[in-house]
Order: C-alpha cells, then sequence, then structure tokens
C-alpha cells in the first residue's frame, strides 16, 4: 500500500511539473495535480496514442482504454464513472450481488429485456464470450433520433464483464454516431488492486424557479427552513369531491392542507380539481405520469424527446400559468421502478433521457412563464431492479430544475410474495439520512402508508408519529389513503386509514400536535 501511493505521488508531481506527461488525475471526483491520500477516490486518464487514452480507476479496481479526448465525470463514483463530449458518452458500472438472490446470469437477462421492444430499438449484435478471463456479452442496438436532442447519442452498445456470478463490471456506450470499437475496449479492460475507496462529489444547491408572490408565500410557509411538518392525504375522489374527504377529516379532526391527484396522458390538465381544491382552501400535489392507462407505454419517453407531444405539454403550462395558485408538481415519480413505463429498464437503460425529458418539459413550462409551480422529484426508496444502472441518483435532472426531493418507501406488508413487514424508522432514517447528503433543497414525504396485512397497523402507526418529527427537512407527509389488488380483484395492500376504530383513533390521536393551516 505505502508503495503504491509513493509511485502515485510520484506520477502527480510529475504531472504538475512537467508538461510532457500525458496523465491526468481526478481526486475525489476533481481534476486536480496534487498528490493523493491513502483514502482517496483516485482515477487517472494517461495518454497511449492520437486515438486513445486508458482511464485507470483505482477506487473501483479496474483499468480501461477508452477514446483519447473525453472528460471524466466522477461525481457519482460509488454508482458510475462517466467518460464524455458531445457525441460520445461512455458509463462504467461495478456491481456486487454478493449477500443477494441476483446472479451474474440475472443481471445480464433482466438488464437487457428492453431489446425486446423492436418497435423502438434494432438490434444489431448479440454474443456471449470467453476474453482475457471474463465471461463478456456484447449487446449493440439503435434508434430512431429525437428531434428534441441536440447531438442525440441514439447509436449504442452494452459490455457486460462477468467476473464472477456475484460480480459484474459494465461498460455502457451511447454515440452520436455507429460504435465499431466495442470489442476493442472490452479486450481492453483489465482489474487493479482497489485503493482508496469511491466517493461522492455532488454540488449541493437551493432551487431558483422563478414563483409568482403567492406560489413565492406558499412555499415560504410550506417549505421554508423553519417550517413545521404538515400533513396531506391521497383520497381517490378529491379533490372533485370531498364527500368522502369530509367524512374522513370529521373522524380525525384535521383538515389536510394538501391533496394528491394523479393523471396520465388520458386527459389534459385536471383544472376543474385544482379550481376545486383552492375553492376549499387546499393545495394539489399534482402527479403527472406520462404514459397511457390500458396500452403500451414503452416508447412514450422517446415519442416526448421526438417533440410528439409539446402541443400537449404548451397548453397544459398555459392553463397552469391561468390557474396562478400554487401547485406543487410532481413529474414521474419512482422512475426507479421499472412498474413504470418511463423506468430506464424500457429504453436502453439510458436514465440520460428522463432527465433530458425532464428539462424538455421543464423548458416548456419556462418558456410560458410558468411561475406557480413547486417541481418534485421523487424515487422510490427501493429501486427494481437494484442494479447500478437503475439507481435513483441515476435519474436526477440536477438541482436548477428541482424545487422539493419528495420521499417514497412503504409498509406494504407481507400479502405479495416477496414483500415483507417494514417499520417506519426501517425506512425512512436510512433514506433520510442519504437524501440529506446528496440535496439542500426541503424534503417532502410524496405518498406513503401501511399495510394491515402481515402486523399490527394501528401500533405502526403510533411509532410512526413518535419518530418523524426528528427529521427537520421534511416539511410535508402524504398518507396514501387506498388499496392495491392482487390480479383476482382481492385486497393485498390496504393502507386506508379508515379501516378500523383503531387505525383512526391512532392516526387522530398522531395528528394533534401537527399543524393544519
Amino acid at each position: 500500500m505505502h508503495n503504491f501511493y509513493r509511485l502515485l505521488t510520484a506520477l502527480f508531481l510529475a504531472t504538475a511539473l512537467s508538461a510532457s506527461v500525458n496523465a491526468a488525475s481526478i481526486i475525489n471526483g476533481e481534476y486536480t495535480a496534487f498528490a493523493p491520500g491513502s483514502d482517496d477516490d483516485v482515477k487517472v486518464t494517461t495518454y497511449v496514442d492520437s486515438r486513445h487514452e486508458r482511464l485507470t480507476d483505482y477506487a473501483n479496481g479496474y483499468s480501461v482504454l477508452v477514446p483519447h479526448g473525453l472528460t471524466v465525470n466522477a461525481s457519482l463514483s460509488p454508482i458510475v464513472t462517466v467518460l464524455s463530449n458531445d457525441n460520445l458518452r461512455i458509463e462504467i458500472f461495478y456491481d456486487s450481488f454478493a449477500g443477494t438472490p441476483a446472479t451474474a446470469n440475472d443481471y445480464i437477462s433482466y438488464s437487457n429485456k428492453f431489446i425486446n421492444n423492436r418497435k423502438d430499438h434494432s438490434l444489431l449484435l448479440d454474443e456471449t464470450y470467453r476474453q482475457n478471463g471474463f465471461t463478456i456479452h456484447l449487446l449493440n442496438w439503435t434508434r430512431r433520433p429525437l428531434q428534441r436532442l441536440p447531438n442525440d447519442k441514439n447509436h449504442y452498445s452494452s459490455i457486460e464483464l462477468i467476473k464472477n456470478q456475484n460480480e459484474v463490471y459494465s461498460i455502457f456506450i451511447k454515440s452520436t454516431q455507429p460504435i465499431d470499437n466495442a470489442r476493442e475496449i472490452a479486450a481492453s479492460f483489465t482489474l487493479t488492486e482497489r485503493q482508496g475507496a469511491p466517493r461522492f462529489n455532488l454540488p449541493m444547491n437551493q432551487p431558483h424557479t422563478p414563483l409568482n408572490a403567492e406560489t413565492r408565500a406558499f412555499y415560504d410557509k410550506f417549505f421554508g427552513v423553519t417550517s413545521p411538518l404538515r400533513w396531506g392525504i391521497f383520497e381517490p375522489g378529491a379533490p372533485q369531491t370531498f364527500e368522502k374527504l369530509d367524512l374522513l377529516e370529521s373522524q380525525l379532526s384535521y383538515t389536510f392542507p394538501i391533496l394528491v391527484r394523479y393523471q396520465s396522458f388520458d386527459e389534459n390538465l385536471p383544472i376543474r380539481a385544482l379550481e376545486s381544491a383552492y375553492e376549499h382552501g387546499r393545495t394539489v400535489e399534482l402527479t403527472l405520469q406520462t404514459s397511457y392507462n390500458f396500452t403500451d407505454n414503452s416508447g412514450a419517453i422517446y415519442d416526448i424527446l421526438d417533440g410528439k407531444y409539446d402541443d400537449y405539454f404548451n397548453l397544459y403550462a398555459q392553463q397552469l400559468k391561468t390557474f396562478g395558485h400554487p401547485v406543487i408538481f410532481r413529474l414521474n415519480n419512482e422512475m426507479n421502478g421499472d412498474w413504470c413505463w418511463y423506468s430506464s429498464s424500457n429504453y436502453s437503460k439510458d436514465a440520460e433521457l428522463y432527465k433530458a425529458m425532464w428539462r424538455h418539459i421543464r423548458a416548456i413550462f419556462d418558456n410560458n412563464d410558468v411561475d406557480n409551480v413547486l417541481w418534485v422529484w421523487n424515487p422510490h426508496d427501493l429501486s427494481f431492479p437494484n442494479f447500478k444502472w437503475n439507481h435513483y441518483l441515476m435519474y436526477y435532472p440536477g438541482d436548477e430544475y428541482v424545487d422539493i426531493i419528495g420521499l417514497t418507501g412503504y409498509n406494504t406488508g407481507t400479502y405479495f410474495p416477496g414483500e415483507k413487514w417494514r417499520e417506519f424508522d426501517h425506512i425512512y432514517p436510512d433514506i433520510y439520512a442519504e437524501y440529506d447528503r446528496h440535496f439542500a433543497k426541503p424534503f417532502m414525504i410524496t405518498e406513503f402508508g401501511s399495510n394491515s396485512v402481515g402486523g399490527d397497523k394501528a401500533a405502526w402507526m403510533n411509532r410512526m408519529f413518535t419518530q418523524i418529527g426528528q427529521f427537520s427537512k421534511i416539511k410535508a407527509a402524504i398518507w396514501w389513503n387506498g388499496i392495491d389488488y392482487d390480479s383476482s380483484g382481492r385486497p393485498g395492500r390496504i393502507y386506508v386509514l379508515d379501516e378500523s376504530e383503531e387505525t383512526i383513533a391512532a392516526f387522530r390521536q398522531g395528528l394533534k400536535k401537527f399543524s393544519r393551516d
């Protein structure tokens, strides 16, 4: 170890002092000429020839030949190392399945099932071979170029290098031009002794969305640094009708200031629902999921970025602008869950397209001077599949596009195979601490609940209320007051508050200490 760092220090000093040494160093996510410490996250690129350089990622334990002249982004080093220019992007991942039911073969099979969608993807190559001690799976494909993406990188190659059934390295390539060097890159890949540890290096900034006076006042009241925790609810009939909600609020002796309304492409902006909520003194967490009900939506992201829905979003933005009152806008939530059509598991494993979609829609809103919308970005607390290319941070569009970070984790109970009873403090302390390290934004629990199948739901509620107040950045918590049914129509996840006298009493008692204005 000490010899390694003496040699590496000498390389860094030589790099800093001599322009003839064609090397660059990235330490803890920053290009630098300073020597690393023993625990630092170190990556080095060295010149090979006019076409190639070699990236050695000591923290993740590999070295690989890449095209010359790419910029290294190591801000998400525990997840991915990225090399890119305007026309090419390479993402390199390391996945370990030790201690999980998954295997390398599962990873290969599941990661590439999107290719079965031949309507949107053209398969060029799919082969598996042995080389340099690895089993290598090489997949090449392409898709149509998308009109709203300058320099759209619509040519893809995925190289999966299986070290053993517990460990896989993946090299994901996307380019504006056909890719003809994937085999060369795969052949150059070697393992190195791991030194140091991968680290995150994410900038943390506050929101920048221009807001009208009413929305700014709402934000300051509900999401300011000193704002208390408030509660909201999803009740399927509200805010179109308040009949069921009025009864529930009467039982709970609480008026929920935030209501959730879901919609898809099957309807335009639900303006009457927004107006009804406003007339009742409520604000809507408007959740737009860019898909249609009861149809194949696997190409929806491609269609959005091809401009197919520009008219839809322009009208949507104009109607929001006309409404004028605050709206909490949650776009394509739980994107790291494969049950969502907009998860990258359905479109080339390419989370960059999710970010591009978000920015495209945001640009349309900005062009229409929408100033009454707070943008909520909301992954699920568990990624399905739990692979690095599907990590929730791969989908983050950037601080300048997001106002509030949404948290979602359910106690799904034990009705469905593979699910388990999870207490509130088994879900939220870890996710809160992790998000707090990455984001300077206020938080809200955009939806959550506890099933009654598998444990004592009222007791779960009681414990939740004693714990939730410790998370100072969580400014709102939204209970999902509904039921998930199985394929035969039987209730499997029962989240309703008024399931029993005990659950109503537990929630009513818990709400007493929280603000309702």
